[in-house]
């Protein structure tokens, strides 16, 4: 599932004119996204506030390529992690979406193909390309310890060869970040936090948990990147889950922007 920002997406001019001071937004994604993200917020009329619920770690041994056709990144810290470890940027790369195949194009891959979002889009992708012979051998799944889906095994039900390599892993951060933690605490309470993935949203509100701040959940919003992460969210009480209606950075703070703005209005 695409988890991360465009690199250089930007969001785009709100036309509704948020309360002063700026909404608080907590910002839950690891760097270097974070940063990125919340310039794009503070743009959009938010006042971010980063507390990174992982922080990624990435491996420094190549993978083996004996025999590999194709590669196929499944978030944007893959493509990373690929191209840190000395990976080649010659071979056809499947990414699961148009968020991932910008950082494998920004990192210099040139024969990229952007699947519709999720594992399962990204297979079918792949299954077709191979099937009218853009490539041959083994497709190479460069992921995380931790994935949502297996796209190694919706491959193999295709008729595809693959194998996984992992690269990198997301280790959960040990406690909220104190401007966060504050701004839960505070009367009025945070306005809202964005979180990208389901994981993500599980570790931040055991982080709210350990911080003995899950009642302050029901006074701000869950602006969530997709169905999947607010089904995690869902698990505390908050004023609201709002769901973006594209899997991107700038749609959830569209999103949010009108939701925001409704309340206000």
């Amino acid at each position: 599932m695409e988890s991360a920002a465009a690199p250089r997406e930007r969001a785009k001019a709100p036309d509704l004119v948020l309360k002063n001071p700026p909404p608080k937004l907590i910002v839950t994604r690891p760097e270097p996204d974070a940063s990125a993200f919340a310039e794009r917020a503070r743009a959009a009329g938010f006042e971010p506030i980063l507390s990174p619920a992982m922080t990624v770690a990435f491996s420094s041994a190549p993978p083996r390529l004996e025999g590999v056709g194709a590669l196929a990144f499944t978030s944007a810290n893959g493509v990373r992690a690929f191209a840190a470890a000395g990976g080649p940027s010659t071979l056809p790369v499947f990414a699961v979406g148009g968020i991932t195949a910008a950082e494998a194009a920004r990192l210099g891959f040139q024969n990229v193909t952007a699947g519709g979002g999720d594992v399962g889009s990204l297979a079918d992708a792949i299954a077709a390309a191979f099937a009218e012979g853009r490539f041959t051998g083994t497709v190479l799944h460069i992921g995380g310890a931790d994935r949502a889906g297996d796209l190694v095994g919706a491959l193999a039900g295709l008729g595809v060869k693959a194998e996984l390599a992992v690269l990198y892993r997301a280790v959960p951060a040990a406690s909220l970040g104190s401007e966060a933690a504050a701004a839960l605490a505070a009367t009025p309470a945070a306005d809202s936090v964005a979180l990208f993935s389901p994981r993500s949203a599980r570790i931040f509100l055991d982080l709210v948990r350990q911080a003995g701040l899950e009642s302050r959940l029901k006074g701000i919003i869950a602006a969530c990147l997709s169905e999947a992460v607010a089904k995690e969210a869902a698990e505390a009480s908050w004023r609201g889950v709002i769901v973006a209606e594209e899997r991107t950075g700038e749609s959830l703070l569209s999103t949010l922007l009108q939701e925001i703005g409704g309340e206000s209005g």
